[in-house]
């Protein structure tokens, strides 16, 4: 008998294991309401040179890797549109030096976008000016020197470094609020 308790003990865990993941399923289990998407060109409500360029990029570039819908062009061949404005950008003192409190180390970058999710077929909007967020530290030295002798502040510096990385997260997020369940 103490045989026998292992063997069906064993053959219980494996029926059980065999039936649970036969019904399992990889993604997300409802299917999207449209094929094609065509991503507007991002949008500004502040002044953030460079920022619609990166930002639409990125934003493209997510949608393709996740490779759920197909991009498209133009909005007349999309039956869906996405618009994203960028409505923010924030940049918080995160760390200071000790030997001068007024000059920060860190620094961190908030993005705050609105995104609207229309249906080019008939007209019905899916979502208006759901808000995406996201935040990365930019470090910083106090100032840079560049080789012509003039000298910068390491803070834009490193804002300019770090957008695209704010860029590529927030577009991994919009990709998310598109194509995950609303």
């Amino acid at each position: 008998m103490s045989r026998l308790f292992p063997a069906i003990a064993a053959c219980a865990l494996l029926l059980s294991l065999v039936l649970g993941c036969s019904h399992y399923r990889l993604g997300t289990s409802s299917p999207l309401p449209f094929a094609t998407l065509y991503v507007a060109p991002t949008t500004l409500k502040i002044l953030l040179p460079q920022a619609q360029a990166i930002t639409t990029a990125q934003i493209r570039a997510a949608f393709l890797r996740d490779s759920r819908i197909t991009l498209v062009n133009s909005p007349e061949a999309a039956d869906a549109i996405l618009e994203v404005e960028i409505s923010d950008y924030r940049r918080d003192v995160a760390t200071q030096r000790r030997d001068d409190t007024g000059l920060a180390r860190k620094f961190t970058l908030n993005l705050i976008t609105r995104c609207t999710l229309k249906d080019n077929r008939s007209g019905k909007t899916y979502f208006t000016h759901r808000e995406v967020s996201v935040q990365r530290d930019a470090y910083t030295d106090s100032q840079l020197s560049l080789p012509s002798g003039t000298e910068v502040s390491g803070q834009l510096q490193a804002e300019f470094q770090t957008f695209p990385l704010l860029a590529d997260a927030l577009a991994e997020k919009v990709a998310h609020t598109v194509l995950d369940v609303w």
